[in-house]
């Protein structure tokens, strides 16, 4: 199988490079109430890996010290971690745009009901999971009774004024695939979304982002336990699409690990590859001019993001 550094080759992108520092995105940690069949990160509840206070005033200097517009929050359960509303507070006080990314149930975790007015009040982007809009498929995924208490969540969400264009509060949604497939087209889908969310449980959001699952962590052992890796690797070549790679999130983002390290998305941190070719490598090292300038590094998990309509934490790329 061609490798996705000899695609780029190809097509004239190579070595791919970053054009800019416009989000940070912040894994505070893989702690999480749910245990999700498709998760890259491999969260559950009884991981102990937490951002700590000291780590998280590292990400706050980095915020001080650079106008990056865009402060992305993931976890595991981000809310889980004890410094996440630090970093919402001291990210907002300097008008950066943050954004949740968000399992919904955990607002029904003992001591956390108080989240999604947290959240109101300091106008945070939620961009919560929603792998479908029928109750098996959502339960089959992330557990039973996830659908239930999702809806549940939205609702709540809804009377806060998220979902609402005129209330200035954001909800997306994001859907991944239940197996080893690639999305559907995100337009048509998020008009599903919308009449079957709506008119069944009254449920409003803005958008609806479509995410392929990445052939990493938990997903890649379910590919292989059901003999299903080499067939959707096969597909992800197949549908390379080179219209994505200008647009690929790892151009314009740095990934935070919990533990300070920096690399270029979320999905390389998983990998344990942080960033290289001379660029900094910690938090207390950041500097968006070197960073902005540097290399990015791929693997074959790179085909994710590229294929069909691409993916991105945005969404389809093309």
């Amino acid at each position: 199988m061609i490798g996705f550094e000899e695609k780029l080759v190809q097509i004239g992108c190579s070595p791919l490079r970053a054009s800019g520092v416009e989000t940070l995105q912040v894994n505070v940690g893989r702690l999480c109430n749910q245990t999700c069949r498709h998760c890259h990160v491999d969260a559950g509840p009884t991981r102990t890996e937490i951002m700590t206070r000291e780590t998280a005033e590292l990400v706050v200097d980095v915020i001080n010290r650079y106008n990056i517009p865009n402060v992305d929050i993931t976890g595991g359960a981000p809310e889980l971690n004890p410094n996440f509303d630090y970093l919402v507070r001291e990210a907002r006080a300097r008008g950066r745009r943050v954004l949740d990314r968000s399992n919904l149930t955990v607002f029904f975790v003992e001591g956390k009901q108080y989240l999604p007015e947290f959240l109101r009040d300091h106008q945070v982007e939620i961009v919560a999971s929603m792998p479908c809009y029928l109750e098996k498929n959502v339960d089959t995924q992330r557990g039973k009774g996830v659908y239930a208490k999702s809806i549940e969540a939205l609702q709540w969400l809804n009377r806060l004024g998220y979902g609402d264009p005129s209330a200035g509060l954001t909800l997306n949604l994001v859907y991944n695939p239940l197996g080893p497939s690639l999305p559907p087209p995100q337009t048509q889908l998020e008009e599903d979304y919308r009449r079957e969310l709506g008119s069944r449980f009254g449920v409003v959001f803005n958008h609806l982002y479509t995410i392929a699952n990445m052939p990493i962590s938990r997903f890649l052992a379910d590919l292989v336990r059901h003999g299903n890796y080499e067939q959707y690797m096969e597909l992800l070549v197949e549908k390379f699409n080179p219209s994505t790679v200008d647009g690929v999130m790892c151009r314009t983002m740095v990934s935070v690990g919990w533990e300070g390290a920096l690399y270029d998305c979320d999905f390389n941190q998983m990998l344990a590859m942080p960033i290289n070719h001379g660029s900094p490598r910690h938090l207390r090292e950041f500097d968006t001019y070197l960073l902005t300038r540097r290399e990015i590094r791929t693997g074959p998990h790179c085909f994710g993001c590229t294929a069909g309509s691409g993916s991105s934490c945005g969404g389809a790329l093309s």
